[in-house]
């Protein structure tokens, strides 16, 4: 067991200077920004256009979405929450889905017309004759803090900046003095009746001081293009950076890590167990020569025995809070079973074209595979003699919706607070509150019900005896709290960089579309935690200690310590995020992401490790 201590250190050391040499190399070559240029790839051959949408005359609406500080995503307003002035004091709202409105998007018509393929010259929409001191100070601070705001023209997204803070190189010009851009111009290009580009360019910075005179103005400008319609949001992906070298070293670093673990782990531990076996054997040989004559005891030579043979009669004894258990395994298996749809569902379509489509995709397909975990928590149950199954089914309907709930209220409360639209409106909640009672909970319910009956009979190789065994006591680094903790380090050092890379799409302005690599680290990622996994029962195992089923699932969850702790380095030294409300969302989201993990790992060790436990104990002589 030294050999295949040394080796796996070692594996981790590689794995964490190569992981850390990607990362500075990566922070040297690619940095997000929202104003960059985005250049789509040459498009390859397309299908025939789709009939044409707009004629010449037809209007075209332009909604406003919403406005906020640019260092703070998830901050974000009514785009009237600015004091611009406005011609239509009840304008129209354009509701979208669920994952839509949880994502903080609310489409409000704005006051500049468009007719589709008619040029606007400079046209003033409204004008503010006097600038209150309110007004003023609230444009100032938008400058100041750099607001953004987003209009949706045809479903195409387009930003800008609200104002800009001066320079001091005009005459009498007060350096960093607050201004705003009076002046909006639309650059949008068409083909074949559709619209295929919208641009934005924000003018004439004018400052904001009481008693100001401000007159909004904008111009439109139609172009023709060839760009085909099908590749239009082609343009917002950043191919440079997701498509970038070093995610591709990466992803062949971490294959290459998962052979050399699954071998190193597949030979070294086969090795060893070989020897156990003969050990083992060749005791029980003679312990039957011997016929009992160490005394009547009935152990024989196993009295000098050690290692993982002689916790055979507890190995198999239900662990402890067995609802609790059951439930995070019946969920971790279900969200797995999740992930690995929805992965399939974004690869199969471009999902990242409609706003919230993804997470629509999520909630809905998360209902329809409670089955899922309810088949999975009432089998576990069962085959542990499990009598309150009402309990534990309970659990896993709502151990895991509860706790995001139990998140997401209190955020809620934060975004109410400064009346955000990130709230969540009240019919939204009643909506997702249904979803869960009659359509999650009923299939909990069934699932559980069918596994209780038809994967719910004990089969453990080995008879559990009546009286527990003493768990001796060893060093520390074999002690269920060490291997827990140790546990996550390989597979977090697997998925570090698209750890980067997901975090930075969550809150830097970036389109995730990569999901063919997702779903390569997703698998990387599950076979690196079921080999550590059974290494780390069987070092459990072999210290005489029969408590493997928590450390089991411990060891493989405890990857979401990591995975946060990185998240507090990312939130200091790659963002600039300030404000308690920004704050707030993002540990707040991110602990709702690592309670998936935790669960989705946990799951897929703990199955690892059952398997390889019962797979060690059918092949031995148990009393």
């Amino acid at each position: 067991m030294t050999r295949l201590a040394r080796a796996l250190m070692l594996c981790a050391l590689a794995c964490a200077l190569l992981a850390r040499a990607t990362a500075d190399e990566f922070d040297h070559k690619a940095h997000p920004t929202l104003d960059r240029a985005l250049t789509p790839p040459p498009p390859p051959p397309h299908p025939p256009a789709p009939p044409p949408q707009y004629v010449l005359g037809d209007e075209v609406k332009l909604w406003a979405n919403k406005v906020g500080p640019y260092n703070n995503p998830q901050e974000t307003y009514n785009y009237h929450r600015l004091p611009f002035c406005r011609v239509n004091a009840s304008p129209k709202h354009k509701w979208g889905g669920l994952g839509e409105i949880l994502q903080g998007n609310e489409l409000v018509e704005s006051d500049m017309k468009f007719e589709f393929g008619k040029d606007v010259a400079r046209t003033t929409v409204c004008e503010i004759a006097s600038l209150s001191n309110r007004e003023s100070a609230a444009f100032a601070r938008a400058a100041r803090e750099h607001y953004w705001y987003e209009f949706v023209m045809d479903d195409l997204p387009v930003w800008g900046f609200v104002g800009e803070n001066a320079k001091g190189d005009g005459e009498g010009e007060v350096a960093g003095a607050p201004k705003i851009y009076a002046h909006k111009k639309f650059e949008i290009e068409h083909n074949d009746g559709r619209i295929t580009q919208v641009n934005l360019v924000a003018e004439n910075p004018v400052a904001v001081t009481p008693g100001a005179k401000i007159a909004f103005t904008y111009e439109t400008r139609w172009t023709k293009s060839d760009a085909p319609f099908s590749k239009r949001f082609e343009r917002y992906l950043d191919n440079d950076f997701f498509e970038h070298h070093i995610h591709w070293f990466s992803i062949f670093n971490s294959c290459m890590m998962v052979i050399f673990l699954v071998g190193m782990v597949s030979m070294i531990l086969m090795r060893t167990l070989r020897k156990d076996y003969a050990k083992y054997t060749s005791r029980d040989d003679d312990d039957d020569v011997e016929g009992g004559g160490d005394g009547g005891d009935g152990r024989g030579g196993a009295s000098e025995e050690s290692g993982w043979k002689l916790v055979h009669g507890d190995v198999f004894r239900a662990p402890s809070a067995l609802p609790v258990l059951a439930a995070m395994l019946g969920t971790g298996v279900q969200l797995a079973a999740l992930f690995l749809l929805v992965i399939l569902i974004t690869i199969g379509g471009a999902m990242y074209e409609g706003r919230g489509t993804i997470l629509t995709v999520f909630i809905v397909c998360y209902a329809l595979t409670s089955f899922v975990g309810g088949y999975v928590s009432g089998g576990f149950n069962a085959r542990n003699e499990g009598k309150n199954w009402i309990k534990a089914m309970a659990l896993t309907a709502g151990l895991f919706p509860g706790s995001c709930f139990a998140i997401a209220f209190a955020l809620n409360a934060v975004a109410i607070s400064y009346s955000s639209l990130a709230a969540v409106p009240f019919g939204t909640m009643v909506v997702m509150t249904f979803m869960w009672l009659f359509i999650s909970f009923p299939l909990v319910l069934l699932g559980t019900v069918i596994g209780r009956n038809v994967a719910g009979a004990p089969n453990n190789p080995c008879r559990v005896k009546s009286i527990p065994r003493r768990i001796p006591e060893r060093e520390w680094y074999l002690t269920p709290l060490a291997i827990s903790l140790l546990g996550g380090v390989l597979p977090f050092g697997s998925i570090f960089i698209e750890t980067y890379f997901v975090f930075t799409s969550m809150w830097n302005y970036k389109v995730y579309y990569v999901y063919g690599f997702f779903l390569l680290v997703f698998a990387i990622l599950l076979i690196v935690t079921a080999c550590v996994t059974v290494v780390a029962t069987y070092f459990l195992l072999n210290a005489e200690n029969w408590r493997w089923h928590w450390t089991a699932f411990n060891a493989a969850a405890s990857v979401s310590l990591y995975v946060y702790a990185y998240s507090v380095y990312y939130f200091v030294f790659k963002t600039k995020m300030t404000g308690f409300f920004q704050t707030c969302f993002y540990f707040g989201y991110t602990a709702m992401f690592c309670l998936v993990l935790a669960l989705v790992c946990g799951a897929t060790g703990y199955v690892a490790a059952n398997a390889f436990v019962r797979r060690i104990y059918r092949n031995i002589k148990c009393d």
